[in-house]
């Protein structure tokens, strides 16, 4: 039996919603950006109590991205809302030279990420997102794991000054994290103490892992499982205290392979303290259309494929 439990699923883009609004009401300096998808980025709320303070700029993301970077100049903290996607990969150069390059305080905002968009399909389903943005010198880049954990996420990068990439997504998720939490960027969360395997999850593979974990205990395996909201900064002491216990590690995370959390956790392994890793992520492939479940088993990152490497890599402790 899992040692979590939910009475409800949320979709995580609506976390972000809620968290900007309650910023809204507490942080006059907080503007919001949309690019003509204000009903997918759950910003109507914030758009309906404070119209001075949101701006429409239409399907013109690379515009966006400018008008944001130029706001914080006159102390507004700008929370740009558009599809992962369109977030990262359409607007790269904007966001390296105007807002990574002189540490704008720009929070940049990605919705519908990964396979689990769905019907969509490859050409919105970005997989490799999180590469690109950790890549950037002054990017912080945070990967919450359901609703509560994406509010929260939202009102703490106000605080933080510099630019960020926030990740959520479009399907309904379990809600398993308190409410009342507060998130510390750059602080790894250990969900489940164990002592055979470590399983460091990011996302919405968060709860995959926490199922995993519950698979294994019933076939006699204690895995940890550590939730990774925080690609960069990277909790480097937390990674490496819980796999020094363990002696091996699986990562889990809704992208690809490579320059996802896998690679991030293996360098941190490599550098401090060399261990037997497997990651569980998309391997080298485009997305392609269907249910959120189908995407995750035929690419390999739901539970049933946690469990297999994590298998796999205690074969190799």
């Amino acid at each position: 039996m899992t040692k979590f439990s939910f009475t409800e699923k949320k979709d995580t883009r609506s976390g972000f919603g809620a968290g900007l609004l309650e910023l809204g009401r507490t942080n006059k300096n907080v503007v919001g950006l949309c690019a003509d998808l204000t009903g997918s980025l759950k910003m109507d709320a914030f758009k309906g109590e404070f119209p001075d303070r949101f701006f429409q700029v239409g399907i013109a993301e690379a515009n966006m991205m400018g008008l944001a970077a130029g706001m914080t100049i006159g102390g507004k903290i700008p929370f740009t809302g558009t599809f992962a996607n369109f977030s990262t990969g359409r607007v790269y150069d904007q966001i390296r030279q105007s807002i990574a390059y002189s540490e704008k305080n720009v929070k940049i905002c990605a919705s519908h990420a990964g396979l689990t968009l769905g019907e969509d399909g490859a050409t919105h389903q970005i997989l490799e997102d999180i590469g690109m943005m950790k890549m950037l010198p002054n990017m912080t880049v945070i990967n919450p794991c359901d609703f509560n954990q994406t509010k929260a996420a939202t009102i703490a990068i106000a605080d933080h000054h510099g630019p960020v990439y926030l990740r959520f997504g479009r399907p309904k998720v379990p809600v398993f994290t308190p409410s009342n939490q507060k998130f510390e960027i750059g602080k790894a969360i250990k969900m489940i103490e164990g002592s055979d395997v470590t399983i460091f999850a990011t996302g919405h593979l968060v709860w995959e892992a926490i199922e995993a974990e519950a698979q294994l205990e019933a076939e006699g395996i204690n895995a940890e499982v550590v939730n990774i909201h925080t690609i960069k900064p990277l909790d480097v002491e937390a990674i490496v205290e819980s796999v020094s216990k363990t002696g091996c590690a699986v990562t889990a995370e809704e992208h690809q392979m490579n320059g996802g959390l896998g690679d991030s956790v293996a360098q941190t392994l490599g550098l401090h303290c060399p261990t037997p890793l497997e990651m569980v992520a998309v391997n080298d492939q485009f997305g392609e259309s269907g249910t959120p479940a189908q995407l995750m088993t035929k690419y390999g990152i739901d539970a049933t494929n946690i469990v297999k490497a994590a298998k796999k890599v205690l074969e190799r402790k």
